[in-house]
């Protein structure tokens, strides 16, 4: 048997990027194979593409720190791998390989970009793999182009009222008909030569509280159908609910873990941050603080996995709280937020219909069916 511990996004942005794991480094150390979601460039090269709406970057050599937290697999598949443009982009990859870790749902083109990540732990074969719903134009990978694995999503709004203009209308969204087919079959393929496969989704509706996506419900059924034993959500930077399908869990947002975003005055008053700040209620930047995200972001997670040659053994959660200076730390079950984390993630799961059973186990949260 092996321990996955997995959890959200990272993206350092300090002079010291190893303080970002200081209060959850021995958590992090313990698993056999350690996870993450990468949501900046590391390089010092590329200019910002215009299509992006907020980013930084980071030195190459911050990938040491990452390593050196712990971290084996990092999916850098995501809205966020090409903001640099494509010397960055690589600039990243070579940074996280050189530090040694596995990198996955990237590459120079779609055939690479797909290649599943495979680990070989006490006797157990797990296989990773990443795709991003998330996509500015150009950021996903083809034939003949740099980035990452695309599982995009169409969007249709449906007038309600029809004799009622102006009203709020439905939306309905559904799956990229061939990114599905295209991932489905790449899940298969793990299937045949892994004993765990586990895939991670950058998706969802980002600073919303519970609420999931038609297609995000859609692609994570077919996926499960297709073999997966675990899919894990990052992007919405904010925890959503765990849902149980044919008893295999989709995680449709681990959160936010370890990103930096200071604020300042000229920041705060853009139109592109008002957008989303509209999004959170009581979401009010701090300019003395690295952690500028709605008051719901400060709660995540450690999802802890049991790996075994039959597949998924147990699988539970451990609250954990960001706080000020950027820095998740895992709460002890005496401590009045691990009840607040363990329950938002109940009530998530329950406002979006999704079945499943947390049960507080001393230190943990069990998943079950």
């Amino acid at each position: 048997m092996a321990v996955l511990i997995a959890v959200g996004d990272i993206g350092p942005n300090r002079p010291e990027p190893s303080q970002c794991f200081d209060l959850s480094r021995d958590l992090l150390q313990s698993g056999d194979i350690t996870f993450t979601q990468l949501e900046c460039n590391l390089t010092n090269r590329g200019a910002r593409l215009p299509q992006v709406r907020h980013t930084h970057r980071s030195p190459p050599e911050t990938a040491v720190d990452i390593a050196g937290a712990g971290f084996d697999v990092v999916s850098f598949a995501g809205n966020h791998c090409m903001d640099w443009g494509a010397e960055a982009f690589f600039d990243t990859i070579g940074a996280l390989k050189g530090a040694g870790m596995d990198v996955v749902g990237v590459g120079a083109d779609i055939a690479e970009a797909r290649v599943p990540v495979i680990r070989d732990v006490d006797d157990v074969r797990v296989a990773f793999l990443a795709a991003s719903s998330i996509l500015p134009m150009g950021f996903w990978a083809d034939a003949k182009r740099a980035g990452c694995v695309p599982m995009r999503a169409h969007t249709l709004y449906e007038q309600i009222e029809h004799d009622q203009p102006g009203t709020p209308a439905r939306i309905h969204s559904f799956a990229h008909r061939e990114d599905l087919a295209a991932l489905v079959a790449d899940v298969k393929a793990a299937r045949e030569r892994a004993d765990v496969v586990i895939v991670s989704l950058h998706w969802g509706i980002h600073f919303v509280p519970a609420t999931i996506a038609d297609y995000q419900r859609e692609v994570g059924h077919a996926l499960i159908d297709a073999g997966a034993d675990l899919i894990l959500g990052h992007h919405a930077h904010i925890l959503k609910g765990v849902e149980m399908y044919r008893g295999k869990a989709i995680f449709h947002s681990i959160g936010n873990f370890a990103i930096d975003l200071p604020m300042t005055p000229e920041h705060a008053q853009g139109k592109g941050f008002k957008e989303v700040q509209a999004l959170s209620p009581g979401w009010e930047p701090d300019f003395d603080s690295l952690y500028n995200f709605p008051p719901d972001s400060r709660m995540t997670m450690f999802v802890r996995a049991e790996l075994t040659k039959g597949g998924l053994g147990d699988l539970a959660f451990k609250p954990a709280w960001i706080n000020s200076n950027a820095q998740p730390a895992p709460l002890e079950s005496g401590d009045e937020r691990f009840a607040k984390v363990a329950d938002y993630v109940r009530w998530c799961s329950a406002e979006a219909g999704l079945p499943v059973s947390l049960t507080t186990d001393g230190e943990w949260v069990r998943v079950t069916g």
